[in-house]
């Protein structure tokens, strides 16, 4: 893991954790923090993906479970 070292690189991190935190609760799916070189921070939403590629498990940075179960 690389550690954040400008104040941009520290904003653009919490914003990205905010967002997947926010999604967490309204999903079924967790939410991923994932870091790209070249776009910074971005939360993704395992379902949208499917099973994650070794390569994008590798980036991810923070995880907020799901906060939805479909088990009654």
């Amino acid at each position: 893991m690389q550690m954040i070292t400008t104040a941009a690189d520290n904003a653009a991190y919490f914003a990205a954790v905010t967002n997947a935190t926010r999604r967490a609760h309204r999903s079924y799916f967790d939410q991923h923090v994932i870091e790209d070189t070249e776009l910074g921070y971005l939360a993704i939403d395992e379902g949208d993906y499917g099973a994650l590629s070794q390569a994008m498990i590798d980036r991810i940075v923070y995880t907020a479970p799901g906060g939805l179960t479909d088990e009654y």
